[in-house]
C-alpha cells in the first residue's frame, strides 16, 4: 500500500472535484451554445450536423473503456488534467476548421473533443467516489448537480456571445482552455491513490465479468435512456403530442431539468436516511408514474405535475450508479469506466432509436417505451447496494 505524501483536506479534496464537474459542464454548454453558428459557418442542414456531431460520440465511446486502466497506471489526477486538454485542443481544431471551413478538421477537433470529455468525466466519478466514501455520506447527485450548474454557466455565457456574434475563435477555444487551466489546478487536489497498482493486480479481474457491475450497468442504463429521452424528446412530445406552441415544449423541458436539479440537490439526504435500494426503487416508480402522466394526462395540472415526478425520478439513478461501481476503491476506476460505457451508449443511442420508432406510433407515445424500462431498473436495483472493499482485505 502507498502512503506518502500530505494528504489535501478532504473539504478541499471536495471543492476540487465539484469545480472538476461544473467546468466539464461549462465546456459542453459552451460548444453547444455555438452549434447555430458552426451550422452556418460550415453550410450544414440538420442531418448533416447530426453526422458531424458523432464525431464526439464516437470519441468518447473509443475512450470510456479504456479509461479505468488508464486511471489505475497514471492516477485520476493526471488523467483529469489529461481530459481537460483534449477537451481544449480538440474544440480549437474544431473551431478553427469552422472558420476555415474545412469540414474534416472541424471532425478531427470534435473526435478529440469526444475522448477529452470520457476521460474527464470518468476520473472525475472515480475521484468524487473516494470523496463520498472518505467523507461517508452521499456526495454524487451533488456533484453532478454541479455539472449542471456549470453548464448552466455556459449557455448564459454562450446567448449572449451568440447574439453578439462573437468569433467562434474568440469564444468557444478561449473559454475551454480557461476551464482546462482551472481543471488542471482544481486536479491538483485530489487525493492521492489509495492502493498502488501491484495492489490492484492481485484482484485482477475483468468487470465486464461481474454480475454486480453489469447489474448496475442495466440500471443505469435504464435511467440514462429516461433522462436521455427527457432531454431530445419531451418539449416536442409536448408539441406534437399536445399541440401547444413551441414556447410551452421548452417550458416543460426547463420544469424537467429543473426538477432533476432538485432531485440531485437534495436526494442524499434520503440516501443517508433510508439507503440506495429503497430510494431508488422509489425513483424508479416516480419515474414511470411521471412519464405515465405526461403521456395520458388530460390537463396543464396534470402533465406539469407528471414532468415534475418524472424528472425528480430519473435524477438519482446515474449518479448513484457511478457510486455503487466504485464501491471498492481497488476496482473503482474500471468498473466506473464500464458503467459509464453502458450508460453513456444509452445516451447517445437511444434517442436516435426513439426517433425511429416516434415516426411510427407518435412522438408523446414513444416516451411510454421509457416507462417500460423503469421495470428492469427497478428489477437491477439490488446491485447498488454497498459492498465492503476489497481494498480491506488487501491491506490487511
Amino acid at each position: 500500500m502507498r502512503n506518502s505524501g500530505a494528504v489535501p483536506s478532504l473539504i478541499h479534496t471536495r471543492n476540487a472535484v465539484a469545480l472538476s464537474f461544473a467546468l466539464n459542464g461549462f465546456c459542453f454548454a459552451t460548444m453547444v451554445s455555438r452549434l447555430p453558428d458552426i451550422r452556418s459557418g460550415l453550410d450544414l442542414d440538420n442531418g448533416s450536423l447530426g453526422l458531424l456531431l458523432l464525431a464526439i460520440s464516437i470519441g468518447s465511446v473509443i475512450a470510456l473503456p479504456l479509461t479505468g486502466r488508464l486511471i489505475d497506471r497514471i492516477g485520476a489526477t493526471a488523467v483529469t488534467r489529461l481530459g481537460g486538454v483534449l477537451v481544449a485542443v480538440g474544440l480549437l481544431v474544431a473551431m478553427t476548421g469552422v472558420v476555415t471551413d474545412v469540414v474534416a478538421l472541424t471532425v478531427v477537433g470534435f473526435f478529440v473533443d469526444g475522448i477529452g470529455i470520457a476521460v474527464w468525466d470518468v476520473s472525475m466519478n472515480v475521484e468524487a467516489a473516494e470523496v463520498e466514501r472518505r467523507f461517508a455520506r452521499t456526495m454524487m447527485p451533488r456533484f453532478h448537480a454541479g455539472w449542471s450548474i456549470g453548464s448552466f454557466t455556459g449557455a448564459a455565457i454562450g446567448i449572449p456571445m451568440a447574439a453578439l456574434h462573437a468569433p467562434l475563435l474568440l469564444h468557444v477555444p478561449v473559454f475551454a482552455a480557461a476551464a482546462a487551466l482551472a481543471t488542471w489546478w482544481a486536479a491538483g487536489a485530489y487525493l492521492p491513490p489509495v492502493v498502488t497498482h501491484e495492489d490492484r493486480q492481485a484482484v485482477e479481474c475483468s468487470p465486464w465479468r461481474e454480475p454486480r457491475t453489469l447489474a448496475i450497468g442495466v440500471m443505469v442504463l435504464a435511467f440514462a435512456l429516461s433522462e436521455g429521452a427527457a432531454n431530445d424528446w419531451l418539449s416536442l412530445a409536448l408539441i406534437d403530442g399536445y399541440d401547444v406552441r413551441h414556447w410551452v415544449g421548452v417550458a416543460g423541458f426547463t420544469l424537467f431539468v429543473s426538477s432533476m436539479f432538485v432531485g440531485r440537490l437534495v436526494g442524499p439526504v434520503f440516501l443517508d436516511r433510508y439507503g440506495r435500494a429503497p430510494v431508488l426503487w422509489g425513483s424508479a416508480a416516480a419515474a414511470f408514474v411521471g412519464i405515465v402522466l405526461v403521456v395520458f394526462g388530460d390537463s396543464v395540472v396534470l402533465v406539469g405535475a407528471g414532468i415534475v415526478v418524472w424528472g425528480l425520478g430519473a435524477s438519482l439513478g446515474f449518479p448513484v450508479g457511478m457510486s455503487a461501481a466504485a464501491d471498492d476503491p481497488l476496482r473503482a476506476a474500471r468498473r466506473v469506466s464500464v458503467v459509464s460505457t453502458i450508460g453513456y451508449t444509452a445516451f447517445l443511442a437511444g434517442p436516435p432509436l426513439l426517433g425511429l420508432l416516434a415516426d411510427h406510433i407518435g412522438t408523446l407515445e414513444t416516451l411510454l417505451v421509457i416507462a417500460g424500462l423503469m421495470v428492469p431498473a427497478a428489477l437491477t436495483v439490488f446491485a447498488a447496494r454497498p459492498v465492503r472493499p476489497e481494498v480491506e482485505q488487501v491491506a490487511s
